[in-house]
């Protein structure tokens, strides 16, 4: 037995002994790590799964809303530049309800004139060739430009 206790407290002895105490608390400790690690993991994992699922099912509903606004605020801009028309016509209409200025629209537009007066119209020849763009053409026939207007519609750049 006394060989026993020798062996017992022998200094290789006690450093093995202590050498496993030491690496199955090492173990231990690693197990409890890897155990905390997963239940993180798995916590982590579960909550990126609830954001994206929140993210997938909000997207459309936020595209919906983004486009919604976009298309109010389109309509509240053509009801805008409505109202502004009718108040144009309104003010049109109120104006053709003053017989001076039917009188001003008649001899400016239908070239009227009054009783009493001559109407006369100058005839600048210069300036009937620069309406139809050709030289010349003042002298020929009507129907002559006419199908060289038609011609010349269907040639590209004016060839």
């Amino acid at each position: 037995m006394a060989g026993k206790d020798r062996d017992r407290f022998s200094t290789s002895t006690r450093l093995r002994l202590l050498g496993e105490q030491t690496a199955a608390r090492v173990y231990r400790s690693q197990n409890r790590r890897q155990a905390r690690r997963s239940r993180l993991t798995g916590r982590a994992a579960f909550l990126a799964l609830v954001v994206c699922s929140l993210v997938v099912a909000l997207a459309y509903p936020m595209r919906q809303y983004v486009s919604q606004r976009d298309e109010i605020a389109e309509q509240e801009r053509l009801a805008q530049e409505t109202q502004a028309r009718t108040e144009e016509l309104r003010d049109e209409k109120a104006r053709l309800q003053d017989d001076a200025y039917i009188v001003r629209l008649a001899r400016q537009h239908l070239h009227y004139v009054l009783p009493g007066e001559t109407g006369f119209t100058v005839a600048d020849p210069d300036a009937a060739e620069d309406r139809r763009g050709e030289p010349g053409a003042g002298h020929r026939p009507w129907h002559s430009n006419l199908w060289d207007g038609v011609d010349n519609a269907d040639r590209e750049d004016g060839d």
